[in-house]
């Protein structure tokens, strides 16, 4: 087969959306109808295919996205069932960044949910063409109207229902497809694998007649000619209406909508005929565009096996110690054996295994392709976002953007011998997980790890133990204040002590003044009258650096001080650098109390994405955890907050923002400054 040929029945796929509408039991029945699977996995049985992990299957959520290939129809899908747990936008992120097209899948009932809202923007951002599938219609309360009106509202888009639901809730038997002007009819008996079109209900012709001439009346103001026909009141075909659908979908000027029940085996093949029929192949995106690192100018790849290899590594998976990177090769041809240069790092590496995956099933094959979804071994300095290409030819690829975490916790391992794998496995874990980060506090001695949210954080430990074979005990992590003064002051130390029968005498004056926030501490020696003698001036800066480590108030180190010594008192034979080091750490103390010493705190720069109906409530909590909000901006339908909080209110906050907003705010955060600690 040619290439374009070849490339013309590829469909890369993505299912998104929020948390419980139903994505992977979309993605089962698709399995199942593709004859990829010969038995239908479900979700709350534990048992589907594309949730293999243990914690998926034991909490009956998707926590890593996971990839597939079927067919259908003489076409190619690579399949990519993703998260809707918001903790796990990393995994949609890095899948939209390399996929075609994507199936949005909504609830019936809930409609566009919170999450369903972040994974669409995701989309957007990537000028992914979407078709929109509205699931559990079976259930109570489900309204296909309904979800059509919250798509377009939301979303300001204009979703076209290329079906009409036949019965309402617990009645429903099927659609009627309003492009061919069929009813759709399941057979139970056969899981829904049999199914046949036949007339529509004579007791709903009006009503699908009336949708059928909205459907063509909407499609018409895209295209004169159709419109023209429409006036004439001539009859329009299927044939006249999908060229012209997928025209428009790929150009995100439409969404096609369509309906059903996944649990319930309705509705599964109409919505396959429907990624066949508008969304792209790689054919129809334009051609992958990055920098030449040698001569630094933009160069482009067509989707085609002649032009030389680019591809992106959008995922790292350890698997049982070997490393797993996945690829989305956009041009070129790529072997086992091959030489191939990783563009982002500059180093070259060996292909030495491609395989075509399916969830954690492995498929080897020897070579792939422009268009091709594969994993490979071989590349040991790849990370996520690497742009894997041609050495002849190189090119570096957008990166793929990533979040920084938001909630951290305190770990330590059980024993000594978790100790020595605890950093080994947890940089392995961050090396799959760009979202997920480590860190050793050299103040308090703890491990820190950082993530996304708490369930995140939660699913981390899990993998620590159940993995990677770890004991880990988890706390909270310990807020790092300072101490600094509010005043300058003078003060004066005196150290005489006999010590091994051998007396140690020294006076130090100095003199304390508080700095700028943030200038740091300075020491200098500036005594004028000559009553230390020079010798000694390095002991004294040594005995200001040893007190400045512990403050007055609660042991903290001290900061943003200027610190100079101005006098003394020196006797001959007896003074020594012990004495005069002790009696400036005296002195600098003694000065300390009488300059009101104060505590600071970290203070974080925190940016909150809101609804605006939810603004009262983020403001609310923002001043009931001591915060302070700089600035309230808009960006289209979203409020933007701007506020600096102290870091010890901070924790929990994930949790709290998201039962505040129904989930439907996000938010940021980094640390800003030091500055006194207000409260308790």
């Amino acid at each position: 087969m040619s290439d374009v040929r070849r490339l013309k029945t590829y469909r890369n796929i993505g299912i998104i959306a929020h948390i419980d509408a139903g994505k992977t039991t979309v993605s089962e029945r698709i399995l199942f109808y593709t004859g990829r699977s010969h038995k239908m996995g479900e979700v709350h049985d534990g048992t589907a295919v594309l949730d293999w992990m243990e914690q998926e299957q034991e909490r009956g959520i998707t926590i890593t996205s996971a990839v597939t290939t079927c067919h259908w129809r003489d076409h190619e899908i690579h399949l990519i069932d993703t998260p809707g747990h918001v903790d796990f936008t990393i995994e949609v992120e890095r899948s939209l960044r390399v996929l075609d097209g994507a199936v949005a899948v909504f609830c019936g009932v809930g409609g566009v949910e919170p999450q369903s809202e972040t994974v669409w923007h995701q989309a957007d951002r990537y000028h992914v063409p979407k078709i929109a599938f509205v699931n559990k219609m079976d259930r109570v309360g489900a309204n296909f109207q309904r979800v059509i009106e919250q798509i377009e509202q939301k979303f300001r888009t204009v979703a076209l229902p290329l079906q009409f639901p036949v019965g309402r809730e617990a009645d429903f038997r099927g659609v009627v497809d309003l492009v061919q002007m069929k009813q759709i009819v399941w057979r139970d008996e056969t899981l829904g694998s049999e199914y046949e079109f036949v007339d529509i209900d004579p007791e709903i012709l009006g009503e699908v007649t009336d949708a059928r001439d909205r459907l063509v009346a909407r499609v018409a103001e895209w295209d004169d000619q159709l419109m023209e026909r429409y006036l004439q009141e001539e009859e329009i075909s299927a044939a006249d209406l999908i060229p012209l659908l997928r025209r428009l979908t790929l150009q995100l000027k439409i969404v096609p909508v369509l309906c059903g029940t996944a649990l319930r085996n309705k509705g599964i093949q109409p919505l396959l005929d429907a990624v066949v029929h508008f969304l792209p192949s790689p054919l129809d995106v334009p051609p992958v565009e990055g920098m030449n690192p040698v001569t630094r100018q933009n160069e482009h790849r067509l989707s085609s096996d002649q032009d030389p290899l680019a591809a992106l590594a959008f995922k790292i998976f350890m698997d049982q110690g070997r490393k797993l990177t996945y690829l989305r090769v956009y041009s070129g041809k790529l072997q086992v054996g091959m030489d191939v240069l990783n563009a982002s790092k500059g180093s070259r590496e060996k292909i030495s295994r491609i395989f075509q995956m399916h969830a954690n099933k492995r498929e080897r094959i020897e070579k792939t392709g422009a268009g091709d979804i594969v994993a490979v071994m071989g590349l040991k300095s790849c990370s996520t976002g690497d742009s894997i290409c041609d050495p002849a030819r190189p090119i570096l690829l957008e990166p793929i953007g990533t979040y920084e975490p938001v909630i951290s916790i305190a770990v330590e391992a059980k024993t000594r011998g978790d100790q020595e794998k605890l950093l080994d496995s947890l940089a392995k874990l961050s090396e799959e997980d760009p979202t997920f980060k480590h860190q050793e506090n050299p103040d308090t001695g703890q491990t820190i790890i950082s993530g996304m949210g708490e369930l995140h954080l939660e699913i981390v430990l899990s993998r620590l133990e159940r993995d990677y074979h770890v004991g880990v005990n988890a706390g909270k992590p310990q807020v790092v204040y300072l101490e600094t003064l509010a005043e300058e002051s003078w003060a004066e130390g005196v150290f005489d002590r006999e010590i091994a029968g051998v007396r140690h005498f020294a006076g130090v004056q100095v003199h304390l003044r508080p700095r700028e926030r943030g200038a740091g501490n300075r020491v200098a020696v500036r005594v004028r009258d000559g009553s230390i003698p020079e010798m000694f001036y390095p002991a004294l800066e040594e005995g200001i650096w040893d007190a400045v480590g512990s403050g007055p108030l609660l042991g903290y180190p001290l900061v943003d001080v200027d610190a100079v010594v101005f006098g003394g008192t020196f006797l001959e034979g007896v003074s020594s650098e012990l004495a005069f080091r002790v009696a400036t750490a005296m002195a600098f103390k003694n000065a300390c109390e009488g300059g009101k010493p104060l505590l600071l705190e970290p203070y974080m720069s925190v940016e909150v994405l809101a609804p605006e109906e939810f603004l009262g409530e983020v403001i609310g909590d923002i001043n009931a955890r001591r915060g302070r909000v700089e600035s309230i901006t808009s960006r289209t339908a979203i409020q933007v907050v701007r506020a600096v909080v102290p870091l010890s209110r901070m924790f929990g906050y994930s949790t709290a923002l998201r039962s505040a907003t129904q989930g439907r705010a996000t938010f940021t955060m980094h640390f800003s400054r030091y500055d006194e600690a207000s409260g308790s």
